[in-house]
């Protein structure tokens, strides 16, 4: 049995989901890790994390910066589709195609992005796999402070594109 079976076993979900994001923060995308995202709730219907109002994510005007916002809205648009080709062991790689925010007041407290996309996503993360082809798909991040009010503070547009990696062997040589 594997450590990650293990902690699967030991674990809740989601905090199992944070420390997988923060490691994936330190090993590839240190802006992930740097904020400190914690996952509230990932599953089929939706995606719910965290992002702290701390002295990382602030900016001058003590509400959460620009920068922590879009990392945010990164986060809850992606994970789930990383967490669906992990798991199923795709080789499919994804990117941003575009992104577009409306900020419609200061997130003066922790930031709550959430995604209620994820059929969307499964359905695109099969599309990716069946294909080959690049596939891409619109989502919209909304951006609550709970602990101030449920208004929305800020509504992020992706476009999320995957696309199956091609295997190294089909590649053709030159001489």
């Amino acid at each position: 049995m594997t450590v990650l079976e293990t902690a699967k076993k030991v674990l809740p979900e989601t905090v199992l989901d944070t420390a997988l994001l923060r490691l994936f923060g330190l090993a590839k995308v240190p802006l992930i890790g740097y904020v400190r995202p914690k996952i509230l709730e990932v599953n089929s219907r939706r995606m719910q994390m965290l992002i702290p109002l701390n002295r990382r994510s602030r900016n001058h005007l003590k509400s959460m910066y620009f920068g922590a916002l879009m990392i945010g809205a990164d986060v809850a648009g992606a994970y789930y589709a990383v967490k669906l080709i992990v798991e199923k062991g795709y080789k499919i790689d994804f990117v941003f195609k575009s992104a577009g925010a409306k900020f419609k007041k200061r997130p003066e407290g922790d930031v709550v992005f959430t995604c209620e996309q994820g059929a969307d996503i499964e359905a695109l993360v099969a599309r990716a796999q069946e294909t080959g082809e690049r596939v891409e798909t619109d989502l919209k991040i909304i951006a609550t402070v709970p602990s101030i009010s449920e208004d929305v503070v800020a509504e992020m547009d992706l476009v999320l594109s995957l696309k199956r990696r091609k295997n190294k062997s089909s590649k053709a040589t030159h001489a």
